[in-house]
């Protein structure tokens, strides 16, 4: 099934977004091992966990939030570690299997037995992580559904910016500690559309979770990602290819790492591929156009 959506201009939906300092006022910290993860938990309901993108944080989803956080859901979301108010250690073995050990274990202690997941970007690898495990019998809960947004769901479609290629080279280290806030805003800005680019007040909240606890100096380390979406290509493909649930991929076409050829490929590989692609959308359409998304969930769910 595919749907096309028109967008209109501009960023669209539940208003502004609160500041970093009230998000992070408003969560809570529990323990993974001896670091300290930051976590956010609203509503009552049936669970929806939403896992975040590289290089940002559980903020990301503060414009459909409201949207969401109505009686029918519970809305968690964690800020992985080495991202956003998570801790941040400096030699640590970063993976997508690490963060998805990390969710597993905050899902089974809340003592939740099935879950909703929504997933962007570097999440997306962390939930495809999820279903091969739940696949093999390894999780003690259930996955009720799934909703991608402009993942690299498949690696051979994936068009990294140059900034990722230099951080996931042997300059990378070099590279992370050194970025400056002129090089993030340009390189930031070009993974939205031309109409939905953030506001300078948005860019710093979006710096500001990047570089909490010298976020700076392991960002090469946690671009270790795509190696490993190579490395686990066939397995995380496999999830996709062999879930019983309800999957649903929401595409900004205007992404121009993981937009139209990623929403193609998952139509030529997932079975009944469930497609809703929003036009003249970025990468983070959920931040863009957190309506349109709202929208295309709603309409998933009452279907599922």
């Amino acid at each position: 099934m595919d749907q096309v959506l028109p967008h209109y201009g501009g960023k669209t939906g539940a208003g502004a977004a609160p500041s970093t300092e009230e998000w992070q006022d408003s969560g809570k910290w529990f323990s993974y091992g001896d670091h300290a993860i930051f976590s956010h938990i609203t509503g009552e309901g049936e669970p929806l966990v939403l896992v975040h993108g590289f290089p940002t944080a559980s903020w990301d989803w503060s414009r459909l939030w409201p949207l969401l956080n109505t009686r029918q859901y519970r809305i968690l979301a964690l800020d992985m570690l080495g991202f956003g108010f998570s801790d941040k250690p400096v030699n640590y073995p970063y993976s997508i299997e690490d963060q998805a050990d990390l969710h597993e274990g905050w899902i089974e202690g809340l003592g939740l037995k099935q879950v909703h997941l929504m997933a962007h970007d570097y999440g997306c690898s962390v939930v495809q992580e999820l279903l091969a495990r739940e696949q093999e019998g390894q999780l003690r809960f259930s996955i009720a559904s799934v909703f991608f947004l402009n993942g690299a769901l498949f690696p051979e479609v994936h068009q990294p910016m140059l900034i990722q290629r230099i951080l996931s080279s042997p300059l990378g280290g070099l590279v992370s500690r050194g970025l400056n806030r002129r090089v993030f805003d340009a390189s930031f800005c070009r993974l939205f559309s031309a109409q939905g680019r953030p506001s300078p007040q948005e860019l710093e909240c979006f710096w500001q979770l990047l570089t909490y606890n010298n976020g700076r100096g392991i960002l090469h380390r946690l671009i270790h990602y795509m190696e490993e979406r190579r490395c686990h290509r066939n397995r995380w493909v496999s999830a996709l290819r062999d879930a019983r649930q309800p999957m649903r991929l929401v595409s900004g076409t205007a992404d121009p790492v993981s937009g139209v050829a990623m929403a193609m490929r998952y139509r030529e590989l997932v079975p009944s591929a469930d497609v809703v692609s929003l036009r003249g959308v970025g990468h983070y359409p959920h931040y863009e156009s957190p309506a349109e998304v709202y929208r295309a969930f709603r309409d998933f769910h009452g279907h599922t």
